[in-house]
Formats: C-alpha cells, structure tokens, sequence
C-alpha cells in the first residue's frame, strides 16, 4: 500500500492512499451504497461531489444470484457502474443486526478479492459495547485468528482488518496491537454505531484513541458507520483518515435532514436553513408534498451536499491549521460531544496528542470554549515553560495581561531592573521575552474568559512560583542586569531554550554575539556568533530556522541522537546537495522532535550532513516509506534552499 501525508494539523493529516482505482485524498468521506436499492448512483455522486472512493457490501452482494454472478464476471466496479475506489464490507453489521450469517469468513474475503474491490475487509465479530468483558476478549481472538488468514488470501487487493473491543481500552489497545502484526493496510474501528446512537461521544472517543495509538501511523484508520458530520472533526483530529455513511439515505427515508449542528425532521420545519443546490431549487412546501419517492432522493442529496461540506471545511482547517477551532465549535452545538473533549483533557491523553502537534501553525489560536486550555500547543508550551524556566532573582513582578505585545509597555521596566517580569495570561504565566512567539502572540481571547479556563490559568501561575520558589513583589530592584542584557537578547535566549531545550542557548550564544533586527518593524530577524549566520527568526511564529554553522555547533557540542535525524548513508551526498529527505531513508531519529521542529541532519555515522525541518516526528519516520519526512534547508556542501 502506498499513503503519505501531504498536510497536518496534529494527527489529523490530508494523505494520499493509491488504489488499483486511483489516488484517493483524506480525511474522505466514503458513501454507502446498497447495491439491492441504489437510491443515488455513484456515477451521478461523483459528478456533483467529486467523489474518488464509496463502499458498499459485498455480504449482499454474495447472497443475491444475479448481483453475485454479475460482480464475479464483470466486477464490482461494472456492477455499480463506478470506475473510482470501491471498499467493500463484509457482513459483520449485518450479522450484528440480524445474527449469525450464512458465508465463511475466508470466503467471503475471496469473494471481494475476485470481484475486484479495491478494499476488502475481513469477516470480524462485531463486540457490542453491553457485552461483557470475557465475551469481548472471546471475538477479539476470533477477530484476530481470520485477520492472519485472510491476510494470506487477498491478493492484490488491500485488507482491512478491524479494531474491536466494545469500550473496554485495554481490549482495544491489544486488539489494535495484533493487528498491527498482520500484513494489512487498514484499520476500520468497529463496534461503534451503538455509541454514536446513543451519542456516547466521550465512549466513542476512549475507542477512538486505545484504537489510533497503538496502530502503526502509516496505516489508513477507518471509523465504521460515523454517520453524522457532528462527528467528523472530532475523529479526524483523533487520526481517522476514512468515515464511512449510510446515513443520508436512512435519514431521508425517515424524512430526516442532515444539518451541521444536527437532524431535523421534515414535517417540523416552517424553512429549510440551508442553501444547498436541493434546497435553494425546492421550497418547502413542495418538499412536504412531493411524491415520497422523489421526496426521498432530494432529501438525500442534501444530506450528501451537508456531509461532503463538512468534509470540505474540515480539509481546510487541517491546511489552515485551525482543526482545534472546528472540533470546540462541534462540542458548543451538543453536551455529548462536549463529554468527548473531557476525554482529551486526560493527562496521558494529552501527552499523546503533543508528540504529533506542530511547533507553530498558519492561523492564529482562537479561543472557543473551557477547553482550548487543553489543546496539545498551549500544553507544551506550559510543559516546556516549567522544564526550562531559569529564574535570575527569588522575586518576580506579576503583571495584568495588557494589549500584545507586552513588551510594548513592559520593556523599559524589564531592561531597567533585575527581577523577571511575568505577565499573567490565560496561558498561565509568561516571561516577559516570549511575548513574541506562537502561539503566545498569536492568539485571541476574549476581555473575560470563562471562570473555569480563569481558574486554570490561576493554578498554572501559582504552580510556577511553588516549583522556583518565587516570591511575587510589586517593587523592581533597580539596576543593570548581569552582563548587561537587554530585551532583545534576553529573548533569543528565552525562545532557543524553549524551542531546542534548557541550556541551550549557553552553547549556541558562547561568544560575541550580534543580533540584526528589521529596520522596518524592528524585530529580531538574524543572529550571529562570532560572525557567523546560526539562526533566523521567522516574523510568523516568532521561533528559530537553524542555519548550517548553527547545527553545526550543535552537532560538535550533543551526542546523537540530539536534534538528529539519520539517514542511510547512501543518500548523504544527496542531502549535502540539499536534497529533502524521505521517510523510507531514516534509520532514526531523535523522539524528541515534533512536527516542524528545527533538525540536524546526519548520516548513519554520525557525518553533519546539513539542517531542516521536520514535517513529522520520529514514530512517523519510521513508520512511513513514502513521503517527505525532512524539508532539507540547507545542506553542508552547498547550502541551497529548497
């Protein structure tokens, strides 16, 4: 199987997935259709969305003698008349509904291979969250024996092989486990529309994670039935690549409308608040009474155009980097959903979620609700604070948050006086010198924050001044600070212990150092250590680009694996010339590195080959044999940029 990411947003990712049928993009959207009742053909859902892949179920398809004998000598592909990626299912929700099902599980997977699916997937036992423990472990063993033998019969066809587990997180983190030994390139989540009917949000997003975090990260992950589009951010920043839904067409034979926030029945509705293509050309009224056939396909259609939206704005808040936003904005419009973002407030969720959360992002960090104090950036940031913090005096001035940057009104105070300034921010306490970097300066909050997030940040202030033992005052001690430091330099040593680690910054600024700032807005654009280019700072996020002579103090000075990446030693000439570095030539790299971050390049014998930086962390590296892994910057020999 051949994915790579093409963007991210944490673990959400925009990737390409290669088929036999073509490229598909996710996070996608995959439409149910029931080749026993076509309510909207594929061929008309790929001309007015775009579609490139649809499931559909092979388990009907085997059982019915026309549509079998059709698909086996024409394909599946003929069949429903669909020449873009075809994933076929295999019967387990039928099985679910109705009982045991009459079709052998190594058959059935034959069948999907020799009707040319594109995705096939195994025969597992669905586990239903009300089952119990033991009876759970008893079908994930099952799940797991016809997952090794069905592997060895698929062919060309790619596998996928469910989690199961009901809510049990153990039994799913050692389902996900065996899974990832088998040679199968998909892992739909399974045993979850129970959940999602109950709208049992914070179960579904337990099963989402002791599912996600312990498959490998080169592997596409599929929620089964996800339904909804309320749903969809919540999965997809919780790394699901596929959702599947049937549920434009359930609903609509219901006279149920799908709409962002939620369903609405038909006959409740004085106007349709959408502005669709159905809706836009059929009022309501004509709606109510149309023929129950036709009623039925238009509220179908506009069920399909709100999902596939959803879907839209979601990729563009994954490029944006605005994901977070879109998933707080979902938990506002129902109290289930946001049961599902306590979930993610959980310690060791939240260490997880950091390890794949970018150094900085496009956009702004918008405050929506209480938990925005829990997204995974403003976490490291506080992390990295209380790690790296160097206080110079026992007493520190508090000062009330002011109009950004603080700077702005503190500066004078700071460079004249010897004690620290810390702001009090929603963030929790911030040193007057990283007023600049992201996403402390790029953020917006409103005058008056929630009296929940106001309690955190007064706990994480509080929390700072116990571990330095620090003493607020309102009075500054007047006089130079040791070796005359000002603002300025106070800040490049601030933000490089912050981006590459305590200490730090006595290495890369041991000696004279120059700073060049921007004539234009005066800010600090290039530093220099005895006349030599080691960093730049970028004007968007306020943080470091390493130079060559930079990573090479670096390199003299750390033991690998320290800010490394290593690559074969095949491709260092390569790298020299400035070439980026893709995931299948990383022997290893420092787990320490986060998406973005600033990396020393090197060869498997430790040769400095050249910096860059990071488009995914070590786990991803190794994981991916596709794809970029490291936008080289400058190699040793030439240093072209790329």
């Amino acid at each position: 199987m051949r994915f790579e990411i093409k963007d991210r947003d944490g673990l959400a990712r925009i990737g390409v997935l290669e088929t036999r049928h073509g490229k598909v993009e996710t996070p996608a959207l995959l439409p149910v259709i029931n080749p026993n009742k076509v309510l909207i053909e594929p061929k008309e859902m790929k001309k007015l969305f775009k579609i490139d892949i649809l499931i559909t179920n092979s388990y009907i398809i085997y059982k019915n003698k026309r549509l079998k004998e059709f698909a086996l000598s024409k394909g599946v592909h003929k069949l429903l008349d669909f020449d873009g990626s075809i994933m076929t299912d295999s019967g387990t929700f039928q099985s679910y509904v109705y009982g045991d099902i009459d079709v052998d599980p190594i058959e059935i997977v034959e069948f999907q291979r020799d009707i040319g699916s594109d995705i096939g997937t195994i025969l597992d036992l669905f586990t239903n969250p009300e089952e119990s423990y033991d009876e759970t472990k008893r079908k994930i063993n099952e799940t797991v024996r016809r997952a090794r033998i069905s592997s060895k019969v698929k062919g060309e066809m790619l596998l996928a092989c469910p989690v199961q587990g009901g809510t049990y997180e153990d039994l799913r983190a050692a389902c996900a486990k065996k899974m990832s030994e088998i040679e199968c390139d998909v892992h739909p989540i399974g045993g979850v529309v129970p959940l999602m009917e109950n709208q049992r949000y914070d179960d579904l997003a337990k099963v989402i994670i002791s599912s996600k975090r312990y498959l490998p990260l080169s592997r596409v992950v599929h929620l089964f039935g996800a339904g909804h589009p309320l749903v969809f951010p919540l999965a997809v920043i919780l790394g699901v690549d596929l959702v599947d839904s049937a549920s434009y067409a359930k609903y609509a034979r219901d006279d149920r409308l799908i709409f962002p926030w939620g369903t609405e029945k038909l006959e409740d509705l004085e106007e349709i608040p959408c502005n669709c293509p159905v809706c836009t050309s059929t009022d309501i009224k004509e709606l109510k009474e149309m023929d129950k056939v036709e009623r039925e396909k238009k509220i179908a259609l506009h069920n399909l155009y709100i999902c596939f939206s959803e879907m839209k704005r979601i990729k563009v808040a994954i490029k944006e980097g605005s994901l977070w936003e879109l998933v707080e904005e979902k938990s506002s419009l129902n109290p289930m959903m946001f049961d599902a973002l306590r979930v993610l407030e959980r310690e060791d969720v939240k260490e997880w979620l950091e390890k794949f959360e970018s150094i900085s992002k496009k956009s702004a960090l918008f405050y929506v609700n209480p938990h925005t104090l829990h997204r995974p950036i403003i976490y490291r940031y506080q992390k990295r604070l209380f790690s790296v913090y160097r206080p110079r005096e026992k007493e520190v001035v508090l000062k009330e948050e002011v109009e950004k940057p603080y700077s702005r009104y503190y500066r004078e105070e700071w460079e004249k006086s010897k004690i620290d300034i810390i702001v009090k921010t929603p963030f929790g306490p911030i040193p007057l010198p990283l007023d600049e970097m992201y996403p402390i300066a790029q953020s917006v909050f409103p005058k008056n924050i929630d009296e929940e997030s106001k309690i955190l940040s007064e706990k994480l202030i509080k929390e700072f001044l116990e571990k330095f033992e620090l003493k607020e005052t309102k009075e500054r001690r007047k006089g130079k600070r040791d070796l005359d430091l000002d603002l300025d330099l106070d800040r490049v040593r601030y933000i490089i212990d912050m981006q590459f680690g305590k200490g730090v910054s006595d290495i890369l600024l041991d000696g004279e150092v120059k700073i060049v700032k921007s004539k234009s807005t005066g800010k600090i654009r290039n530093v220099y250590l005895n006349g030599k280019h080691i960093l730049s700072m970028r004007a968007q996020d306020g943080l470091f680009t390493l130079k060559v002579d930079g990573g090479r103090i670096l390199h003299t000075y750390y033991a690998s694996p320290r800010f490394r990446v290593v690559v074969e030693n095949n491709v260092s000439d390569y790298i020299k010339n400035g070439r980026n570095v893709f995931s299948k030539f990383v022997v290893d790299c420092d787990s320490n590195l986060r998406p973005f971050d600033e990396c020393l390049i090197v060869s498997e014998d430790d040769d400095f080959l050249g910096v860059g930086r990071c488009l995914l962390n070590r786990d991803e590296m190794l994981s991916f044999n596709y794809g970029i892994a490291v936008k080289t910057r400058e190699g040793v020999k030439d240093g072209r940029n790329n």
